[in-house]
């Protein structure tokens, strides 16, 4: 009969996502069967399931640590954010409708009979559950109908974990007031708290965790040190692009930030690599001369594109492309890159017509449809097999798709400008394959040699991290406070 035990948090960004997946590799090298659970997420960072949906990345991520194939009932609630104040609504893996963040209030209580019964069929499969909260376990003005946290825990009768990340400060507040802000009945769903992150001397924290440990009556888990590992694994949020940009390396590439940018993963296997120096452009920063320009995936690719023209950098970008330099547009970019964009339903809002950067003789029409589809094919003109997914709004046409990226079930894929230096693909994950990787860097004039997948990187980083949570968290401890699941 299957357990589940949930991890919440102190706030955003605390590691929940990672300390999951290193934990669902503990387990499953100890010969239980592990599924991962979100109940809901917001992402902009997706990933396609091979049953035709999409979730969150890092849910993604958690099942690969646990050996399994990504299912939509893994993240059955999927908020992917439009603008500041409207997101789009995947429920199951396939899109609903879309929103304004003061409707989500009144749409929550629809919802939880599939945030459980996705719950209850992942139960069936496992022997363990790892459940994944959001956001703050403290955020008790979001606690009315909430699915994501509490409200969860409460409805399906699962005990939580609360995870506290030291590095940004402020950790004993952070946990003992979220204890002191809760209501009684879901402050002792509460059993046990992890702190994260620690640097230096974890001796200095012992009697923060005893103080702690007082002050809630929760088990002490452990105290995590900072592990270098975990900078290998794909990132959830946004926020830790600000992580990404790395000095040093032969040759450089540059990423401008744009405010919906999707699926930025895309940027880890470069990222890895010491011979490429990886900038992410913040706005207000001129792109700098560089090798590669990348322009990455966009939730709302024609607000992005209006945003990257407010930074001056369609004026960056032009200089770049008259000084010989290559650019890489991938999904949104690669929308960008064309000559015109066009909305006549309405996809991303009222704007039925915007001119791209005009860099590739094509142009795309919005369609209300998404493409979501795991791939295979052929990058050309090399001929390298590669492999990735689709997840996309939106067709796109022209002559330059008649000098395609890629050959995919013997179709032509993405565009080439005349002079081979300007690409669009809606290709994501191109980049993780060492050949295909060494194809684009070999373009750009770095003489790589043969590359590995990033893969293979990923998994050492999970085992790694995985020996790192054996060392610093009790983990039977930790099992002993997972519950029996029972279907409420």
């Amino acid at each position: 009969m299957a357990r589940a035990l949930m991890f919440q948090g102190t706030g955003s960004s605390v590691g929940k996502s990672v300390l999951v997946a290193g934990l669902a590799r503990v387990l499953t090298r100890r010969g239980l069967r592990v599924r991962p659970f979100k109940p809901q997420n917001m992402s902009n960072n997706a990933a396609v399931t091979a049953d035709g949906g999409e979730i969150g990345r890092a849910q993604a991520l958690q099942a690969r640590a646990c050996g399994v194939p990504p299912t939509v009932d893994m993240n059955p609630v999927l908020l992917k954010p439009q603008s500041e104040v409207g997101a789009q609504l995947v429920v199951r893996g396939m899109v609903r409708r879309a929103f304004q963040a003061r409707e989500y209030a009144s749409i929550k209580p629809t919802l939880m009979p599939d945030v459980l019964d996705a719950f209850y069929g992942l139960a069936d499969q496992a022997d363990i559950v790892l459940v994944e909260g959001a956001g703050s376990a403290s955020e008790i003005n979001l606690r009315t109908h909430d699915i994501a946290n509490m409200g969860f825990a409460q409805a399906a009768d699962v005990d939580v974990v609360l995870v506290g990340d030291i590095d940004r400060g402020g950790v004993i507040a952070s946990l003992v007031g979220t204890k002191s802000v809760s209501d009684r009945k879901d402050s002792d769903r509460i059993r046990g708290f992890i702190v994260n992150r620690m640097r230096g001397d974890p001796s200095l924290f012992a009697d923060g965790m005893d103080f702690i440990a007082d002050r809630t009556g929760w088990a002490a888990l452990g105290l995590v040190p900072h592990c270098d590992s975990v900078r290998a694994l794909p990132a959830e949020d946004a926020a830790d692009l600000q992580t990404v940009s790395k000095r040093g390396g032969r040759v450089r590439v540059v990423v401008p930030h744009m405010p919906c940018i999707a699926n930025f993963d895309d940027l880890d296997p470069l990222n890895a690599m010491s011979d490429v120096e990886l900038l992410i452009v913040e706005p207000g920063q001129p792109l700098p001369i560089c090798d590669l320009v990348i322009l990455p995936g966009s939730k709302a690719t024609v607000s992005d594109l209006k945003f990257f023209r407010k930074q001056g950098w369609d004026i960056d970008l032009a200089g770049h492309v008259r000084r010989k330099g290559s650019v890489l547009g991938i999904c949104g970019g690669y929308q960008m890159l064309g000559q015109m964009i066009s909305d006549p339903d309405g996809v991303e809002g009222s704007v039925t017509e915007t001119a791209g950067l005009g860099l590739l003789d094509v142009m795309t029409c919005l369609t209300p449809d998404k493409r979501l589809i795991e791939v295979e094919g052929f990058l050309l003109p090399e001929n390298i097999p590669v492999s990735g997914y689709e997840i996309h709004m939106g067709q796109t046409t022209g002559s330059a798709c008649e000098r395609p990226f890629a050959l995919i079930a013997g179709q032509n894929e993405g565009a080439c400008s005349a002079d081979g230096r300007i690409w669009g693909t809606y290709l994501h994950g191109v980049l993780s394959s060492g050949a295909a990787r060494q194809a684009v860097l070999n373009r750009i004039g770095l003489d790589t040699g043969l590359l590995r997948d990033h893969d293979q990187h990923v998994e050492e980083a999970l085992d790694a991290w995985a020996d790192h949570l054996e060392k610093h968290i009790d983990i039977e401890a930790l099992l002993a406070l997972a519950r029996v699941v029972k279907r409420q």
